[in-house]
């Protein structure tokens, strides 16, 4: 489908939300899928979440992972044959060639490479086996509780699967590693001798996308996992075997986008809110954010603040000093916290100062 077309159906959709001034229902061809904003962990759509289906190369966001966590990029890997054999997507890796851990993962990523994907896990696990061990760990480490993985690539495996919600865990976590994002947003480079192109067409076609994996066997069907930011908004899209998955994803990240844009309720260093002080040279003082929070809110959706302070506040206070938290609830459930700041240092009234001093006689 032409990129026009792709961009015509998210203005519509967009100017849909905005002209109606209500959600706009959104939909998919994929057995499975799911949306989520990343900061906040926000499920904006799903379908069938929890289904255990097989995943294809998008397994392949779970070995770059783990392969930049325990290895070098600058590690020189020699091929072994079992890797330049392998079956399926390949980087057409040759028995003995020398190549950098780097060259591989763009051939894992971009190429969606099986022999890359063994390559990289004989070297960083000393053996495939080995590294798929580092992989189930990983991925329970994440949450990914119904998934199970038998090899570095996604070939199709009954003791390798997981879920569309379990994958966008894993997304989450890949699009904190800068290089992994680096890696899978490249549409093309020349690398190590070879020049790779993406097979990740969305990165042409949708605004603000930053990659992440494609995937496809016979039994799979077609996998996708995407990920795309937008002032500062990132949002995952899963879809498991589905046939119409470009135009999916498009629709999901517009419908996100559109419908949920994430609400800024607290900013670092900015003022939430200022509490009474006691015995004060002032009566009140500023309450100062010590992170920031934003939450995804629908149209007529609102976050409620409730301050909750440690002590009941009392002069001298000093800035900087905790005394808090700012607490952030959704329709009576709790969505976030974040911690309260002294904004400025109040001194004591003279009386009270006089009445210190007289203690300490």
């Amino acid at each position: 489908m032409p990129r026009q077309l792709f961009r015509r159906a998210g203005i519509l959709l967009l100017l849909a939300c905005l002209l109606t001034g209500r959600a706009v229902a959104v939909d998919t061809s994929a057995t499975a899928a799911i949306l989520v904003d990343v900061d906040s962990g926000r499920v904006l759509y799903e379908r069938n979440a929890d289904a255990r289906m097989l995943i294809a190369s998008t397994t392949k966001l779970l070995t770059a992972l783990v392969a930049l966590r325990d290895g070098d990029l600058r590690d020189t890997v020699k091929v072994s044959r079992e890797a330049a054999y392998t079956e399926g997507s390949s980087m057409y890796l040759k028995e003995g060639e020398e190549l950098t851990l780097e060259t591989l993962l763009y051939g894992l990523l971009l190429c969606s490479g099986n022999d890359a994907a063994v390559a990289v896990a004989e070297h960083v696990g000393g053996s495939a086996e080995g590294f798929v061990e580092r992989m189930n760990d990983t991925a329970l480490a994440l949450g990914m509780e119904n998934s199970s993985f038998a090899n570095p690539n996604g070939l199709d495996d009954e003791n390798h699967y997981s879920t569309a919600r379990d994958m966008a865990r894993l997304a989450c976590a890949a699009v904190e590693n800068e290089t992994l994002v680096r890696i899978a947003s490249t549409r093309t480079v020349t690398i190590g001798g070879r020049t790779m192109t993406n097979h990740n067409k969305l990165l042409g076609w949708l605004d603000g996308c930053i990659g992440l994996k494609t995937g496809y066997t016979r039994a799979a069907g077609r996998t996708l996992v995407s990920c795309a930011e937008r002032n500062g908004q990132r949002l995952v899209a899963v879809t498991l075997q589905d046939g119409n998955d470009w135009a999916d994803h498009q629709s999901l990240h517009e419908y996100g986008f559109a419908v949920y844009p994430a609400h800024r309720a607290a900013q670092m260093g900015h003022e939430l809110a200022q509490a009474p002080v006691k015995d004060g040279m002032r009566n009140r003082v500023s309450l100062i954010a010590s992170d920031s929070f934003a939450w995804p809110l629908a149209q007529g959706e609102e976050l409620k603040l409730d301050i909750q302070l440690d002590r009941e506040l009392t002069a001298p206070l000093r800035a900087g000093t905790p005394v808090g938290q700012a607490v952030f609830t959704l329709s009576g459930d709790e969505v976030g916290r974040v911690g309260l700041l002294c904004g400025e240092t109040v001194l004591p009234q003279v009386e009270s100062a006089l009445r210190t001093l007289r203690s300490f006689r």
